[in-house]
């Protein structure tokens, strides 16, 4: 009886299943626990159409489709060598954006860094062979030229007067995802080094999602108007964590006739060596002005040579290093105020070789104004 019971459940309860899951008659299966309704009711929204946007929804709207056909994807190979010493491919890709009809595409240096081919692609999914211009490594600058029909060139602003607080977007292809948008404010207009060491004056930083792929894209004002170049995220992961830097479009715009005629950039040279003043220099000096750069040396048949400007004649120490005093005190150049050699590089930077500017000097106690035409830097001086 012991070894019965056991047998007798277990026949009860598969008797019991069979019943409630096959036999039972289909008033009383399980499919009728629940209800299936003849229709499902939801809540949808008003069906809407352009006029239902607001004015900065269609801004962002409108400034994409004018300009999305002018960013373009730019994936380059080059070759490396493994452990082993084997050549290996490497792919990489950014941005870049069409300039002129010609089809000149203007994106980063770092993006086709070391490239054997370059190959962009339109909005339009069709490809094309570039070749590289002119390259401009110290401000991370290329230009790539394509032949393809129809181009549509972008409008390059002015990034001389931007604010802290103006909107800007971003259009590039983060992660290769082709025509993506962001959107972000001028978080601040502050001096950065790339990881190569490569400094950019004037970097504009945005909030603007850039991502890695983003590299070469524009970065646009409210107008739709480039004013600077996408180049640079600040993050541990890699990733956008809201702090991204953009080369300010006129320090492209200043060199892009360089870049596209010859090549490569003639830099700008004033052809002296400096040391800056201080309030304590100056009274020790019996310099005009508390501040500047004075000129210990021109370089011989340098542009401030031939324009006229004196170097130190007086041997003395600053600290334990020679230099020579009497020279001019440079105070401004056109006009903006020059305090050390950093200023002096980033008025160098809106400047190519050949242009002419004011500089302004105290030759002893007298101010004075002279014009000095640009030489092109064969070494930094």
């Amino acid at each position: 009886m012991r070894l019965l019971r056991p047998v007798i459940f277990a026949i009860f309860f598969a008797g019991a299943f069979f019943y409630f899951t096959t036999y039972r008659p289909s008033g009383g299966s399980l499919t009728s626990w629940f209800t299936r309704p003849a229709n499902v009711e939801i809540t949808e929204a008003a069906s809407t159409n352009e006029n239902s946007l607001d004015a900065e929804e269609q801004n962002n709207i409108d400034v994409y489709r004018r300009n999305i056909a002018s960013v373009v994807n730019v994936k380059s190979r080059a070759v490396t060598f493994d452990f082993f010493y084997g050549l290996v491919p490497e792919e990489g890709q950014g941005s870049g954006f069409v300039i002129d009809k010609e089809g000149h595409v203007l994106t980063n240096y770092h993006v086709i860094a070391e490239a054997r081919q370059v190959e962009v692609v339109l909005h339009n999914r069709k490809s094309y062979k570039a070749t590289i211009v002119g390259t401009d490594r110290s401000h991370d600058l290329a230009v790539l030229q394509i032949k393809a029909p129809d181009l549509q060139p972008m409008t390059l602003g002015d990034s001389t007067h931007l604010q802290v607080g103006q909107k800007v977007y971003a259009i590039g292809n983060p992660f290769g995802l082709a025509g993506t948008l962001t959107r972000g404010i001028v978080s601040s207009i502050r001096s950065v080094q790339e990881p190569d060491g490569t400094a950019i004056d004037e970097a504009i930083q945005t909030d603007a999602a850039i991502n890695p792929g983003n590299s070469g894209g524009p970065l646009l004002n409210l107008r739709g108007e480039v004013i600077g170049i996408n180049t640079l995220i600040a993050s541990n992961s890699g990733q956008s964590a809201g702090i991204g830097f953009a080369i300010p479009i006129n320090t492209a715009k200043a060199v892009l006739n360089d870049l596209v005629t010859l090549g490569r950039v003639r830099r700008p040279a004033l052809g002296v060596r400096t040391i800056p003043i201080n309030s304590d220099l100056a009274d020790q000096m019996g310099l005009a002005a508390d501040y500047g750069l004075l000129i210990v040396q021109v370089v011989a048949g340098g542009a401030a040579d031939r324009a006229g400007l004196h170097g130190g004649s007086e041997r003395a120490y600053l600290g334990n290093v020679p230099i020579m005093l009497g020279g001019d005190l440079i105070i401004a150049i056109d006009g903006e105020k020059v305090e050390d050699q950093q200023n002096l590089a980033q008025m160098m930077n809106k400047h190519r070789a050949g242009d002419a500017v004011r500089v302004t000097i105290f030759r002893g106690k007298k101010k004075m104004e002279i014009e000095v035409t640009l030489g092109e830097a064969k070494e930094q001086v």
